[in-house]
């Protein structure tokens, strides 16, 4: 490796430090409705994510409660000497992008079909840590 690839490898490697992220694959939802429940807490500091979270009537927030837990276990395994009270960990970015879809035919009037489009996600979350 030559000695800029490594310094800027170094160098990503340092600012990833104050990091954590954690990813959902083949989440059974469709993409378009996670992303109207991962608009409500991008950018939003991690226990008022939860909180929007759990009182979220979607379906899709569940599965992302779940995932910024995950997050947070990742978080606190990579800075065991910082504490999260003293921190102030923000959800930097959260990102659904589309997975494979099933396709299925349904049987519809006068001898025709329809095809049933089952569409499903990957999530990914990065959380990122602020002095207080």
């Amino acid at each position: 490796m030559g000695a800029r690839k490594r310094l800027a490898a170094e160098k990503r490697k340092e600012e990833n430090k104050s990091i954590a992220f954690a990813s959902l694959k083949n989440s059974t939802i469709a993409p378009r409705k996670m992303k109207l429940v991962a608009d409500l807490v991008r950018g939003v500091e991690v226990n008022k994510a939860l909180n929007i979270l759990q009182h979220s009537p979607k379906d899709a927030s569940k599965s992302l409660e779940k995932l910024l837990r995950s997050a947070i276990a990742n978080w606190e395994m990579k800075n065991e000497e910082k504490s999260l009270e003293e921190e102030l960990l923000i959800v930097k970015e959260i990102e659904v992008s589309p997975a494979g879809m099933l396709k299925r035919i349904q049987p519809a009037p006068q001898g025709r079909a329809h095809r049933i489009r089952k569409r499903s996600n990957h999530v990914r979350i990065v959380l990122d840590g602020v002095k207080n």
